[in-house]
């Protein structure tokens, strides 16, 4: 039986979101995924990263929604069954935080549009609580608010899967 809600956890540059487009492929059986993105090109660096996470996906038949604030909004009006991979889950609560939102009413929001989404979706996060403890308020305020959405999201996911050095970890759920 497959996970139809999984949360792909890792650090940066672990191979959590290689993990977890090829978890979102095999879940699709052959229908066309869609890539829901939450990453904002600030800079030219961050937009060479947005453009190689494009290239490793190119030919595979991604549909590519961009979704910095709005996933909740985005994933609901996809639809029904469409197989759906967020990435990532810790830019989307960057954003937020930027944006001076309501961060706990937003990932409500959000977590309410996974469950309620009919098909196969794939969340990625970066775990960020594993380091010292931050030296000042903003970094702190992220760090608590990335541990709540993702203990709140692995509460209701089938599956949740660490990675570290690109092997994946199962927590919760089977591979």
């Amino acid at each position: 039986m497959s996970a139809r809600v999984t949360l792909v956890l890792g650090g940066a540059r672990s191979g959590k979101s290689a993990l977890a487009e090829r978890l979102l492929l095999q879940a699709a059986g052959g229908q066309a995924p869609v890539y829901l993105a939450t990453a904002q090109a600030w800079d030219d660096e961050m937009r060479a990263r947005i453009d190689q996470h494009r290239a490793d996906r190119d030919g595979q038949g991604w549909r590519t929604i961009e979704a910095p604030l709005d996933a909740a909004g985005a994933l609901a009006a996809l639809e029904p069954g469409v197989p759906v991979l967020i990435d990532c889950l810790t830019l989307w609560l960057s954003n937020h935080l930027l944006a001076e939102t309501d961060l706990p009413a937003e990932s409500s929001r959000l977590i309410a549009a996974v469950c309620a989404h009919s098909g196969s979706v794939v969340a990625v996060a970066n775990e960020v609580g594993l380091g010292i403890v931050p030296d000042n308020a903003l970094a702190r305020r992220f760090r608590d608010a990335a541990g709540r959405l993702n203990q709140d999201l692995a509460a209701r996911a089938d599956r949740v899967v660490f990675v570290a050095a690109g092997l994946p970890m199962v927590l919760k759920g089977a591979l």
